[in-house]
């Protein structure tokens, strides 16, 4: 008798933290600006997000969130805590988008919470190696696997090879979008785990990437309203790095911007359309969101009607941004606010909400910091030291002050200890996108510092609450030279503190005196 009292004492107070801890809904999009979203103040006046908004107001909103340069990059940082350069063993191989990683040196910390009690689930696009993780990080798992089927790679909207608990692929018809919706409310509502467990639920939309596509009932609802043309849509760029001052997508005629470059059909189906305009693709692309955000209500109604709703911490966010005539851009990638900034919003459970809801938070943060978080959130400890730093802080008091800058690190397609030698200005690999070298990117305050790894190459420092836009450059301004130095340092100290490989290798750029 008194074993048993001696273990229920024992046990109580793991129960205890059981009932405390919040399931956490994870919302993450591809390519997702935060001008396609209603609640930001650079969104375009035509945009309609009502459920992403309202999800905003009873949230807290982060101004300036880089979660990554591109796709695969960003994924690693969601599942490692680390940015590129600290993901080891993932890499690039075989027919793009094929990639690979060793779980053993790169593990996925969803596996800890598994240890921890939840119930881990991924639904949705896979862009991190051919290994889903199914049974190893995750315990419910549909996944359309782009490294591992890369013919079926391209079909980002329709007839996806879905990966089903590690099963064999099957083909699936439908909208994407709404698939994922789908399989997500049934996860919700029950299918696929023990109700007694708190669980994680990582939902990654593959919308709205390219080919940008709406689904059929949001086709033309953007038809007829009316664009704003980017102010640096063609060149010259004054202050710009070479490669953005050659960026050249965009050509005017009969007084609008249209479709400049003709490239052959790519594995993700960006193709350009030579004379398309510019409105045109902006449209098609802000369409493929509305699906988004009606999916978006679908997954918090299902909270609401399961009773889940006041124990689940929500985040809404995405890979990156995506420009379209910003510095001349139609990609991700750069260093820029159009290219990569994503929206970031974030709603505690209830018991902790208090006072929250519709706060703004301006300090820039980083894709780094959104993993401690969750295990903050859920009260476990971390199991490796992180780049990141939790957020809670920032969402109990948005004036809160972080303890390191927001940075933000490419290194193309190379991760890990693979980073320590940058390669030469000639070599493809020092470039991803449309011509964007490495770089590191650094944002505290109201400023915002890069470098660019390129010998002889400006730096680049912008206000960014007197210059939104990014297009005055103060690097080359003598007054601004103490700020200058001072953001380089941060820099630098933010690269050795999360020891990047390549530190002792980097350019010197034109701006160093």
């Amino acid at each position: 008798m008194n074993r048993t009292l001696a273990f229920v004492a024992l046990c109580l107070p793991l129960l205890a933290l059981a009932a405390q801890q919040p399931n956490i809904l994870f919302i993450y999009t591809d390519d997702q600006s935060t001008r396609t979203v209603g609640c930001y103040e650079d969104s375009f006046d035509f945009v309609k997000t009502p459920n992403i908004d309202a999800l905003a107001k009873s949230g807290v909103r982060f101004a300036r969130a880089y979660i990554g340069s591109w796709c695969m990059p960003s994924r690693a940082t969601m599942l490692t805590g680390y940015h590129q350069h600290g993901v080891e063993s993932m890499r690039m191989e075989g027919e793009y988008p094929g990639s690979a990683y060793d779980p053993k040196l790169s593990p996925f910390w969803p596996a800890v919470f598994r240890q921890h009690g939840y119930v881990t689930a991924q639904i949705g696009k896979w862009h991190t190696g051919v290994d889903g993780g199914y049974g190893r990080d995750w315990d419910y798992q549909i996944i359309w696997n782009r490294p591992k089927h890369v013919k079926n790679s391209p079909n980002y909207y329709h007839d996806q090879l879905t990966e089903f608990n590690g099963g064999a692929a099957q083909l699936m018809k439908g909208y994407t979008t709404d698939n994922y919706t789908k399989w997500a409310v049934e996860f919700i509502n029950g299918k696929g785990r023990n109700k007694e467990k708190p669980w994680y639920l990582w939902l990654c939309y593959g919308a709205v990437h390219g080919p940008f596509t709406p689904a059929d009932r949001h086709k033309g609802n953007y038809k007829a309203v009316k664009v704003p043309v980017p102010k640096d849509v063609y060149p010259p760029r004054p202050g710009k790095p070479k490669y953005v001052q050659k960026m050249e997508h965009w050509k005017p005629k009969n007084g609008e911007p249209v479709e400049k470059k003709v490239r052959e059909l790519g594995p993700v189906g960006m193709k350009d359309i030579p004379g398309r305009p510019l409105r045109d693709w902006i449209r098609q692309y802000h369409e493929g969101v509305r699906a988004i955000d009606e999916g978006v209500g679908r997954v918090l109604q299902a909270l609401k009607e399961s009773g889940q709703d006041e124990n689940t911490l929500i985040v809404f966010t995405s890979d990156q941004g995506f420009a379209w005539g910003q510095h001349g851009f139609k990609s991700k990638v750069g260093p820029y606010h159009a290219t990569v900034g994503a929206p970031l919003i974030i709603r505690l459970p209830a018991a902790k909400a208090n006072g929250t809801a519709g706060r703004v938070v301006t300090e820039p943060v980083s894709g780094v910091d959104l993993p401690p978080t969750f295990f903050a959130q859920a009260g476990l400890p971390l199991p490796w030291k992180m780049h990141g730093e939790d957020l809670s802080p920032l969402l109990e008091d948005p004036k809160a002050k972080r303890t390191v800058p927001a940075m933000l690190v490419h290194t193309g397609k190379i991760y890990g200890s693979a980073t320590a030698k940058i390669p030469p200005t000639d070599d493809p690999m020092l470039y991803h996108g449309p011509g964007v070298p490495w770089y590191v990117m650094i944002a505290e305050g109201r400023y915002k510092y890069v470098r660019n790894f390129i010998e002889g190459e400006v730096e680049e420092l912008y206000d960014l609450k007197r210059d939104t836009e990014e297009l005055k450059n103060l690097a080359l301004q003598p007054r601004h030279a103490k700020r200058l130095k001072a953001y380089r340092g941060k820099a630098i100290e933010e690269l050795r503190r999360t020891q990047a490989p390549f530190l002792a290798d980097m350019p010197r750029p034109s701006t160093l005196k």
